[in-house]
């Protein structure tokens, strides 16, 4: 039996009482939580000092623009259709996947973040899912690997995208093959077009193959409809429920947000990219107040903003307070007599709120006695962190990157006295960058030649 005594942590449990003591962790899994516990022969990692918290779980990523970071910081939507899947997507190999892959995760675990939803959609063989797959693999952290479909304009005589529906083929293959364990670091989701961008025929094959096949299924939805009339004729046919997953939502009317809630599914909210590619709202306000643990975050994609869970949980916070003071401003005249939302709150999106998004929250998203090992230790001796009155308002609000000192995923050390284990990063970013520069490089030239 393998055992791992966490000693004098300042502990965030996120769904019991905060305390400072010890976490035993044995064979993988979280078996005591408490002050002064005894653990003969277990490795004793001292956490004096350290503020110990569950795994940040990023609800929506696209790992595999890892290598394309800065390229879409002043882009629009349209931009980012026309510059990405129509142009920059169609020129990733395989190769190319698997490294971006590797490296975005190892960044996230590096960053505190022990678990992703890695939502693929550049994936246009099964050569280039396998690699991104093995990429995840590779990095040693725990993924949600959401299947997803590529968007690039059709040659002559193809079908547009929005009328292809998912591949029932390629996700049978992988449900029987690679991804077939629900219990492994690596498990099965799908990324579907969704009522935005596929047509109606689409969508119900989409959302039948979803129901049918038990995937948490996520969809982009951020402006109008192909198909307008899609939540009530869902919500009638039952292919609503836990399992579906709603990024953005933007769009969305107020009672069509209530109505998908009312389902049993899930919403993500990516503010950053959000306000920046012009989305409107982020709907962080009326999806916490309906239905608060149905509310998941992420920070979306890496080619235009950072990916650490730091921020994303920041950003998030603080657009969710200004959308609640422009409301009680617009009623008052005033600012809020009450905070809109709290820290602990916002901490709750950013960890049990992508375990719910995931349904792994019997698994991860806390520490609590029973759930796979999954903790980030931070160090609080650095100038930004110093001193320490509230241990979540610091995660929140005063935390980097840099003061993740240790990240365990499964019971498994990844990450320990502030340096990544068993990796070596500097060949793996040299592999990155050789790789960003190939595609951007293949992207201009294909843009010259036209």
């Amino acid at each position: 039996m393998s055992r791992t005594l966490i000693k004098n942590a300042a502990v965030v449990t996120m769904d019991g009482p905060d305390y400072t003591g010890d976490i035993l962790v044995e064979d993988g899994r979280i078996s005591e939580l408490g002050p002064d516990l005894a653990a003969e022969g277990a490795e004793v990692i001292d956490a004096t000092g350290m503020i110990a918290m569950p795994g940040f779980v990023n609800a929506h990523i696209h790992t595999w623009q890892a290598g394309l970071r800065g390229l879409a910081a002043d882009w629009t939507l349209f931009d980012y259709f026309k510059g990405m899947h129509a142009g920059l997507a169609t020129c990733f190999r395989p190769e190319d996947m698997e490294i971006a892959n590797q490296v975005g995760m190892l960044h996230q675990l590096s960053s505190g973040a022990t678990t992703i939803a890695d939502w693929c959609h550049a994936n246009h063989t099964p050569d280039h899912t396998d690699a991104a797959i093995e990429g995840l693999r590779k990095a040693g952290g725990r993924a949600k690997f959401l299947h997803g479909s590529p968007k690039p304009d059709p040659k002559p005589g193809e079908p547009h995208f929005s009328e292809v529906p998912m591949p029932r083929g390629e996700i049978e293959r992988l449900r029987t093959g690679p991804l077939a364990s629900d219990d492994a670091l690596i498990t099965m989701g799908m990324a579907i077009l969704g009522p935005q961008m596929s047509v109606e025929n689409v969508v119900r094959t989409d959302f039948a193959l979803a129901q049918e096949m038990d995937l948490v299924t996520s969809m982009h939805v951020s402006g109008n409809m192909l198909w307008g009339d899609a939540w009530a004729e869902l919500e009638k046919e039952g292919l609503l429920g836990r399992h579906i997953n709603i990024v953005h939502g933007n769009g969305l009317p107020d009672d069509e947000v209530k109505r998908v809630l009312d389902n049993g599914a899930t919403v993500n909210v990516t503010a950053e990219i959000e306000l920046q590619m012009g989305f409107g709202e982020p709907l962080t306000r009326i999806v916490s107040h309906h239905a608060d643990d149905q509310l998941s975050i992420g920070s979306d994609v890496e080619s235009g903003v950072a990916g650490d869970m730091f921020g994303v949980t920041r950003i998030t916070l603080q657009s969710a307070r200004h959308h609640h003071t422009r409301i009680v401003r617009a009623e008052t005249g005033g600012p809020p007599e009450v905070i809109g939302f709290s820290t602990r709150q916002a901490l709750n999106w950013a960890t049990m709120g992508g375990a719910r998004m995931l349904r792994m929250e019997d698994r991860i998203g806390s520490l609590t006695v029973g759930k796979e090992a999954d903790i980030v230790l931070l160090e609080t001796r650095s100038m930004n962190m110093r001193p320490v009155h509230d241990p979540v308002a610091t995660i929140v609000f005063h935390a980097r990157p840099e003061n993740v000192d240790t990240v365990m995923v499964g019971g498994r050390l990844v990450k320990q006295g502030g340096k990544m284990l068993n990796v070596d990063l500097e060949a793996l970013t040299d592999r990155l960058e050789a790789s960003g520069r190939r595609v951007v490089e293949e992207f201009r030239g294909k843009q010259a030649a036209h």
